[in-house]
Parts: C-alpha cells; structure tokens; sequence
C-alpha cells in the first residue's frame, strides 16, 4: 500500500472517510483517586496481556537470540567509536548542522517539560480528556489505536480485544470524537520532529497520543491544515 493509497484503503476498511491515520499508544495511565475511578464504573486501566501462547513466542523468540548476545555487545562500542570517528571528520557545515540539531532537542524538551507534555493528560480527571482516558481501556484492550482525522472529527480504531499479531486484520473503529467536542493538535505546529499530537478537547484539557512514526503522515497533515482558534 503507498501512502496515496492508505487514506483510501482504511476509509474502506473502517467505513469513515480517513483523511490521515497512524498507528499510537498512549503512556501509563496515572492511578487515578479512588472517587474518580469507583464513579466512572472502576474501568481497566491498563492493556490486556498477551495471549499465553502469544507470550510464549514472544520469550521462545528472545531466547534464540541469546547465543548472539555477546557478539551484540562487543559491537556496540565499535559501533560508537566508528562513529566518533566520523564525527571528527565532518566539515564545518555538518557540525554546526548537528549543534543546531542539538540545540532544537533542548528547547524541544524544554518546552515539554514547561508545558507539562511528558505527561498522558493535563490532570484534570473531571476534565473531558480525563474522563475520555478513563474509558481508553474500556473501548479496547489492544495497547495500540490507528489514529485517524476525518472531515469531522477524530476516529480511533483497534481490535476490540489485545492480538498479537494481525491488528489491521482484527482492527475497527471503537471510539469517535466529533470536531465539536476535540481536535487533534501538533503542540510544536512541526517546529520540532516528534511523534506526539494531542487530542484537545474543548474545555481546554489534553490527552497526549505517541505515533509509531517520528513526524508521520498525521503530522504532515495536521500542518497542511488552516490555523484555527481552538
């Protein structure tokens, strides 16, 4: 499938007109008060586990790769010092082109950590982003969603239940939120690449989502859009 062709292909899949999708997760999910959680129902705040014999592939597959442990390690710093190497040998322009890179992670992570953005929401549980992330688990078990901006709103679609394997096979639209009620967010507008949006609901709070792909499809999309007052 080419990236022309994804939009359509999911739309069919799913049955929403897709405009841009990418597959997501979000962080831990914070233990909320106990008031909070016995008045939303006492919801699954974490995903399923694995299969039994899914995770039992999953150690069998760890453990082949045992014997090429130590072969792993010894590369590892000769693959640093290779690239010390390198970077001693780079002209002016790549160097001051690294520094600039350097420099835009520190304000990348400064604003971060000033926005409160290295968190899974604002914090506010009676907010609708808390309320929303209280029901994540609930929606599907799967650890993963297909984050998809239609014309109306936003889609999130999962296998219902945890798979290991085939989540585009199993997968279907389990949550909907219309444009009314959130929109997604760049919180950089593409200053920085990252794989973080945000889900900004209308009263103000937040619920941040992580991308599989650093500055994907979503991203490119969300900066093709008008700027909006939201």
């Amino acid at each position: 499938m080419t990236r022309n062709d994804k939009p359509r292909v999911l739309s069919d899949r799913l049955g929403v007109q897709v405009e841009a999708a990418e597959w997501s997760w979000i962080e831990k999910i914070p233990q909320p008060p106990a008031e909070v959680l016995q008045a939303a129902g006492n919801p699954r705040l974490r995903p399923a586990r694995l299969p039994p014999l899914a995770l039992a592939g999953t150690v069998l597959g760890k453990a082949l790769w045992l014997p090429f442990l130590p072969l792993i390690l010894l590369l590892i710093p000769l693959s640093k010092a290779q690239d010390a190497v390198m970077r001693a040998l780079d002209s002016k322009e790549e160097k001051e082109s690294r520094r600039a890179n350097r420099e835009a992670e520190r304000r990348r992570d400064a604003t971060i950590a000033e926005q409160g953005l290295d968190k899974v929401f604002d914090g506010n549980w009676q907010g609708d982003a808390g309320q929303f992330l209280l029901r994540w688990y609930t929606h599907s078990t799967h650890p993963q969603r297909l984050l998809v901006a239609t014309p109306d709103g936003i889609a999130l679609a999962a296998p219902p239940q945890r798979v290991s394997v085939g989540r585009e096979k199993h997968m279907e639209v389990v949550a909907r939120i219309p444009s009314a009620e959130a929109s997604l967010v760049d919180p950089f507008s593409g200053e920085f690449a990252t794989r973080m949006l945000l889900i900004r609901f209308r009263d103000g709070s937040w619920l941040r989502v992580d991308t599989e792909e650093l500055r994907s499809d979503l991203h490119m999309h969300l900066l093709r859009q008008p700027l909006s007052d939201s």
